[in-house]
């Protein structure tokens, strides 16, 4: 028995048994690592030098790709380290540093993606109004919000969690820090605080769900009433990307907290895990611009001057 004062690191899941699957989970992360960075790194540089592109769904694009390339910053390079070197291990401060900053950019991207939900309903229900309710000033104030709401989530959540006695060993059933399986650890018989932090974030998350169901029950609402279809489609086209990328967040988080226990495999809570933390910060990127011609053509254009001035 030992607790959380005497344990100075975690052992953390393997990917793989073998050598061979080691090096081919470690080249895996490697090229979608890559492809998050790549993705992700060309839709800020082409936002932020864009001007044309400075409006309130490409500001807010940009934020999330600030929190996707984070959120995969956080828990790949590790996963990676440990498939390179054949080891598990990582230091009780870096579990919690982890931890930390994987629910910081987690939020911050569910809060963002919340937002810009926000922002489709007024350009879309309320054009007249986009000036005023998604202004600058707006805007910033919203991300703002929504990165310090983030902070003060992962920073509760954190503290609270490493400030629990554990006394069952310091073997976690993940690639990466999280939360549940650092509870399982614990030997405390009151999990009174923890539980009403998980509500708080719970009640939240909750919120913010219906907030975006509502926001698309009137999106659609008004596109079906736009007499051309040319129209329609236009309007369809601006909201598919962002539901398509809020669908594939909430689908494999809420499929993997909520599966049943006849459910649970390690392969199986491994894939899933993998699915979504590291899957959607690389994919966001790719489904945003597939149908977004001006984010495409800024994109082409800041290639072709990264080329010519090579």
């Amino acid at each position: 028995m030992s607790n959380s004062s005497s344990i100075s690191h975690f052992l953390l899941l393997a990917l793989a048994d073998t050598r061979q699957l080691q090096l081919l989970h470690f080249c895996l992360l490697l090229g979608i690592s890559l492809a998050a960075l790549l993705g992700n790194g060309l839709i800020i540089s082409a936002v932020a030098c864009g001007h044309h592109l400075h409006t309130p769904m490409f500001f807010f694009l940009l934020n999330l790709a600030l929190s996707d390339l984070g959120s995969i910053c956080t828990t790949v390079p590790k996963a990676m380290h440990n498939s390179l070197w054949d080891t598990t291990t990582i230091s009780y401060t870096g579990c919690a540093l982890q931890l930390f900053f994987f629910l910081f950019f987690i939020s911050a991207e569910y809060f963002l993606l919340t937002i810009m939900c926000y922002d489709r309903y007024v350009s879309i229900c309320k054009p007249l109004h986009d000036g005023t309710l998604l202004g600058s000033r707006a805007c910033a104030h919203m991300a703002a919000a929504a990165w310090a709401s983030a902070f003060l989530n992962a920073l509760m959540l954190t503290a609270n969690t490493f400030s629990l006695p554990l006394c069952h060993g310091n073997a976690l059933g993940q690639f990466f820090c999280e939360i549940p399986h650092i509870l399982k650890l614990s030997c405390s018989k009151s999990h009174l605080r923890e539980l009403g932090l998980i509500l708080f974030s719970i009640y939240l998350v909750f919120g913010c769900f219906v907030f975006i169901v509502f926001s698309y029950v009137q999106i659609f609402r008004m596109v079906l009433r736009i007499p051309s279809e040319q129209g329609r489609h236009k309007a369809f086209s601006t909201c598919l990307p962002h539901l398509a990328v809020v669908s594939l967040f909430l689908s494999t988080g809420i499929f993997s907290d909520l599966k049943p226990p006849s459910m649970s495999f390690p392969s199986l809570d491994l894939a899933l895990s993998v699915l979504y933390s590291v899957v959607p910060p690389a994919l966001n990127p790719f489904i945003y611009s597939l149908r977004n011609q001006e984010l495409k053509a800024a994109v082409r254009r800041l290639m072709t001057a990264c080329f010519q001035k090579h």
